[in-house]
């Protein structure tokens, strides 16, 4: 029950584990509850440990908002793939994706097999690929 209380508190987007950020407080909170259900951590100092993170995530998500350069550092940011037909091997090197990789998602979500047909493309920062072709 307490769990379920601390999962409420935590932004549902934490949940989605749509940045680094929030996929680490999902994997430390589960690995932190545990070691209070299976007796190898003090119960309720457990839980309040749990009830902290979900705090300390919900004020560094705040700060991120109203901070671009602190959502950068805790977030990341896009990082431009293919521009005009172009594909930008560097970035894509640096994020290691291949072009096949790329291929794959523009078949998959651009729908569109013809390298120039995309305006441009970026890997986000939850680490999906949007991409933007021409009409």
């Amino acid at each position: 029950m307490a769990t379920l209380i601390i999962v409420r508190l935590s932004t549902k987007r934490s949940l989605a584990e749509k940045t680094a950020f929030d996929a680490v407080l999902v994997v430390i909170i589960g690995s932190m509850l545990a070691r209070g259900i299976n007796g190898s951590g003090p119960f309720f100092a457990t839980l309040g440990a749990g009830f902290v993170l979900v705090l300390g995530h919900r004020i560094l998500g705040l700060t991120a908002f109203y901070s671009h350069g602190f959502g950068i550092l805790v977030k990341g940011k896009p990082v431009v793939l293919a521009q005009n037909g172009r594909l930008q091997r560097k970035n894509m090197l640096w994020n290691h994706i291949s072009e096949h990789d790329f291929e794959e998602d523009m078949r998959l979500e651009a729908k569109t097999k013809d390298l120039s047909q995309i305006k441009v493309a970026r890997l986000e920062r939850h680490g999906d690929i949007s991409s933007i072709t021409a009409e």
